[in-house]
């Protein structure tokens, strides 16, 4: 793999990582003992990325001072049956983990600072009503908008210029399917390609939905981020090669392990910014003097191994606009 440019980070600083602590432990004398809590929609210890990531925020927060055993306990839970659990807990500050995270824990509790990641659209859900100043006791790192559904896909188009037809695989929970479904047909249509749209609960579904998909000729794939196609990363990839069907994602991590291209922020990103903002709540500060931040730099990553397998050319401009080029 060779990197073609340096990703510039939301937030910078915290870069050094010190080894992750326990997650339970006393305060040292004379310190006072902060309470963090974690809340991650999948079930527990489903995937080795959210298990990272909650490591990373630990990590994050051991930067700024605060070291879990002496100033700062951390209550991991997964699964949205446990929100009353967490929130019964009495922490300082909770970081949700999704929609299906979020939405459940503003139920429950309107007093306890939240912070969330891996949120599309919180305005138009709802979540919040100002991404400047929010109201509440919700702010966080959203998602990126809607614009890269555009560019996703003239860049698919570039990779396959014969493509006719392009399918949007989502999650039938995602809170923004219906603003990814309408962005998508628009966006389509203005490229000369015929949409097709399917939502999806499990991997099953989606390889039905591919398998139906592929029976006609000169078909492309887009998977935006989404958790349920998310999951079953793995599954997607295969599809695609087994259907010899071009795909644009919006995660690195897909391209990686065999997806043709994707397009899209890196989410460490967002669970550091998280981080530094739990520690300024941890500190004082209010939600709303935290403002709802999204993604401002994007990272394109071509895989042209897979794009040989399946007999497409990656234009050389292309290429070197690349953020990576998986060789």
């Amino acid at each position: 793999m060779m990197r073609r440019r340096e990703v510039i980070t939301l937030i910078g600083g915290a870069a050094a990582m010190p080894v992750l602590g326990p997650l339970t432990a006393r305060a040292q004398p004379g310190e006072r003992m902060r309470r963090v809590g974690v809340l991650l929609s999948a079930p527990a210890m489903s995937d080795p990325d959210n298990e990272a990531n909650v490591a990373l925020l630990t990590q994050v927060l051991g930067d700024l001072g605060w070291q879990e055993g002496r100033n700062l306990a951390t209550h991991v839970r997964w699964g949205v049956e446990h929100v009353e659990e967490l929130v019964g807990l009495e922490p300082d500050v909770i970081l949700a983990i999704t929609t299906a995270a979020l939405i459940p824990l503003q139920r429950a509790t309107t007093s306890i600072p939240i912070v969330f990641v891996g949120v599309s659209d919180p305005l138009a859900q709802g979540i919040v009503t100002s991404l400047a100043r929010p109201t509440g006791n919700v702010t966080g790192f959203a998602n990126p908008d809607f614009s890269l559904v555009g560019k996703s896909l003239q860049m698919l188009k570039e990779v396959a210029p014969g493509i006719s037809r392009v399918a949007l695989i989502i999650g039938a929970v995602n809170g923004s399917a219906a603003t990814y479904l309408r962005v998508f047909n628009e966006v389509a249509s203005s490229l000369g390609v015929t949409p097709v749209t399917a939502t999806v609960w499990d991997g099953s579904e989606i390889e039905r939905a591919v398998e139906a998909f592929s029976h006609q000729a000169n078909g492309g794939l887009f998977y935006p981020r989404d958790n349920t196609t998310f999951r079953n990363r793995d599954l997607i990839v295969t599809l695609a090669a087994r259907h010899r069907l071009p795909a644009v994602y919006a995660l690195r991590d897909i391209a990686v392990r065999g997806g043709l291209m994707s397009y899209g922020s890196e989410p460490s990103e967002a669970f550091r910014g998280a981080a530094a903002y739990v520690d300024r709540l941890l500190r004082g500060a209010k939600p709303a003097d935290l403002p709802v931040q999204q993604p401002t730099r994007f990272e394109l990553v071509i895989n042209l191994k897979t794009a040989r397998a399946l007999g497409l050319t990656v234009p050389l401009a292309l290429q070197a606009s690349a953020d990576e080029v998986i060789e």
